[in-house]
């Protein structure tokens, strides 16, 4: 891992997120059929958190925060031939960092990384609740508040 460079990446491209999403296995979660989305995800973001590897995007934490609270990682993604390396860690540690000694670090685990959250020292929550979205027309242009 001592060659891995972690970088906060605002403007990390659409094309290289999915590419790591795919190779991660996250994929299978995400809406990377709808580029646009992905766009949006990225675009509206707070904190992008990445590792490189020879200039290669290998890992990478997508974050929503209010830099004082609260910080959802939304996305935590390593390309599955450098899993169980420590990037993933690095990755948390260094975006739970920049969003503020004060937040807590929030996450919804996919089924298969259930396990993994335990080792870096997270507690599991029983009362998170979620409301899922109408997926929209990708003709229709998305709408802010």
């Amino acid at each position: 891992m001592t060659d891995v460079i972690f970088l906060h990446e605002p403007d990390l491209t659409t094309a290289e997120f999915t590419d790591v999403l795919e190779r991660s296995g996250l994929a299978e979660r995400r809406p990377v059929a709808n580029p646009d989305r992905i766009e949006r995800m990225l675009r509206n973001a707070d904190l992008i958190t990445t590792a490189r590897l020879r200039g290669q995007l290998i890992g990478v934490a997508r974050a929503l925060t209010d830099f004082s609270y609260a910080c959802y990682l939304s996305d935590l993604a390593v390309d599955k031939t450098h899993q169980r390396l420590g990037i993933g860690r690095e990755l948390l540690a260094r975006t739970h960092t920049a969003a503020g000694p004060d937040t807590t670090l929030i996450l919804l685990a996919a089924p298969a990384a259930v396990d993994y959250y335990p080792h870096l020292g997270m507690t599991n929550h029983p009362s998170c609740w979620t409301l899922p979205g109408t997926p929209r027309s990708p003709t229709l242009p998305a709408t802010g508040l």
